[in-house]
């Protein structure tokens, strides 16, 4: 399951889920998971937080090194502004707001272009090339096992604000349009309201990448989504030992 988040409204708090129908767009979401604890953390100053900035870097370094994200990026992007060109000069089409786009989309792609190999700056850090194995380690990261870390946690705000900016934009290209391409993915379905019956739910997604839910919390049940490609199925399953899940159920469910 990726990509949880809360909504809340006057009545009721929502969860959002998502499940990706194929296997690019499942790294696509495991990366923006990772890019989004980098950029978090990145401002936290206390020094778990830092600890938890480093376990991302290193992890995106691991899935860098089994996917070449950035040749898949410029594929997918130049794929989008092919598609949205076919929008040009349509009656009843925003052209302010699709010109806007495919701006951006041009932006993205020239910058990741031109960008350097991703992420070779980080791995060739001496620094991070030094701590980043013990972070494979449980307890790895304690002072008498990386001193060299502990003492990069104690430098000045403005020494670790600049190091931190320095790695932060070995990915900041890759980031930015990663988000931006998620972004247009998931503007492309919207939510209808849908029953599940005795907590299952199964349909065709035809030309679909991403399934996305949103259920109310009070329910108290949480969605287990299988699928691939067209087809896929939803299971839903009561939180706690004592929760039942009624006849009907209501969730609202986005084809993208």
């Amino acid at each position: 399951m990726h990509h949880q988040e809360s909504l809340t409204t006057h009545s009721s708090t929502s969860v959002r889920y998502e499940h990706p129908l194929n296997e690019r767009v499942r790294t696509y979401l495991r990366f923006e998971a990772l890019f989004r604890q980098m950029h978090h953390n990145a401002k936290m100053g206390d020094q778990w937080q830092h600890q938890l900035f480093f376990r991302a870097i290193f992890d995106t370094l691991e899935l860098l090194d089994q996917i070449q994200l950035k040749a898949e990026l410029v594929k997918d992007l130049d794929k989008q502004r092919i598609k949205l060109k076919q929008w040009l000069n349509i009656e009843n089409v925003d052209q302010n707001t699709l010109l806007k786009l495919l701006d951006e989309l041009e932006k993205r792609h020239h910058e990741l272009l031109s960008a350097p190999r991703l992420g070779q700056g980080l791995r060739e850090d001496r620094f991070l090339c030094s701590i980043r194995q013990r972070f494979s380690i449980p307890g790895g990261t304690c002072n008498f096992d990386l001193p060299s870390l502990h003492h990069w946690l104690h430098l000045s705000e403005e020494e670790k604000s600049a190091d931190i900016t320095r790695w932060m934009e070995q990915v900041e290209h890759a980031s930015a349009a990663l988000s931006l391409w998620l972004r247009l993915i998931r503007d492309s379905g919207h939510y209808i309201e849908q029953q599940a019956t005795q907590g299952f739910f199964q349909d065709d997604a035809p030309d679909a990448e991403l399934i996305r839910i949103a259920i109310e919390t009070q329910h108290g049940v949480y969605p287990m989504i299988s699928g691939h490609r067209s087809r896929f199925a939803i299971r839903f399953l009561p939180f706690s030992e004592e929760g039942e899940i009624p006849e009907k159920l209501a969730f609202s469910l986005a084809r993208c």
